[in-house]
């Protein structure tokens, strides 16, 4: 939990026109914020990261030879897959834990965590996203992995995977009907959440600008150990390089958000 870095950019081929995003790859806290007052175990949850995440981007960035980017902070420092403005960017209470860390918090103590980590993560992905169309001359497609938790207090979450969208279908449905094809795989559709979140990475990244996209959760059991990766890296990297072929998938159209109208 010593990493003070804000971001980790997995160097790719950029004419591939794919990008990978990891919001919540890691549990690391900079060394002057120890553990934000909570036990060590705490940072084995998912209050702290999305467990498996990292492996899997990086098994899934090292088979399609693709880009990736990754946060190097816990989402109990500052959560990047939140807008700015959210009040759930930095928590006082999660999932029944308290941080104290966070709660009192200055608004000096607030703004440079936005300075040092959320800013600079989305700065990476700006970059990429730049970088990548700048290779190709059309819009990239970016899938963001996100993994969750197997059950939810006392409800037993049934999916094996979901994928999460607002109103741009074009990556979502593609995606859905893809691993609904896998054998044994159930897979949610805007389950266990809903992809309709105003200032969150996909809204911020590709919603706004009209760019190809989906957000991935699998289920964190499914992927917490090496063979469980290696699993779903090989259900997932066909079924990424298939979306990637399409040229439907590369275009910029622009889809009205379910939260709203869309802010300059």
């Amino acid at each position: 939990m010593q990493d003070s870095r804000a971001f980790e950019v997995i160097e790719g081929n950029l004419d591939l026109g794919f990008i990978l995003l990891g919001d919540h790859a890691t549990n690391h806290l900079p060394a002057k914020y120890g553990t934000l007052g909570l036990a060590p175990e705490a940072f084995t949850r998912h209050i702290a990261y999305d467990i498996g995440i990292e492996p899997l981007t990086r098994a899934l960035a090292a088979r399609l030879g693709a880009p990736a980017v990754m946060s190097c902070f816990s989402r109990l420092l500052i959560d990047p897959n939140r807008g700015e403005d959210d009040p759930t960017l930095i928590m006082k209470i999660s999932d029944g834990a308290i941080v104290p860390g966070n709660y009192p918090i200055s608004p000096e103590e607030w703004d440079a965590r936005l300075h040092h980590y959320h800013r600079p993560y989305h700065g990476a992905v700006t970059g990429m996203i730049a970088a990548v169309e700048n290779a190709t001359g059309r819009a990239p497609l970016i899938m963001s992995l996100h993994s969750f938790t197997p059950f939810w207090k006392t409800y037993v979450r049934p999916w094996h995977a979901g994928v999460l969208w607002d109103n741009d279908p074009r990556a979502a449905q593609a995606l859905i009907h893809a691993l609904a094809a896998l054998p044994g795989i159930v897979t949610g559709d805007n389950e266990p959440y809903d992809g309709a979140l105003r200032g969150d990475t996909m809204y911020r990244h590709c919603m706004k600008k009209g760019i190809p996209h989906a957000l991935l959760e699998v289920r964190q059991d499914l992927i917490a150990d090496e063979p469980g990766v290696a699993e779903w890296a090989e259900h997932l990297a066909p079924i990424f390089e298939r979306l990637n072929a399409d040229p439907a998938l590369h275009r910029y159209e622009v889809y009205p958000s379910r939260t709203g109208p869309y802010e300059d």
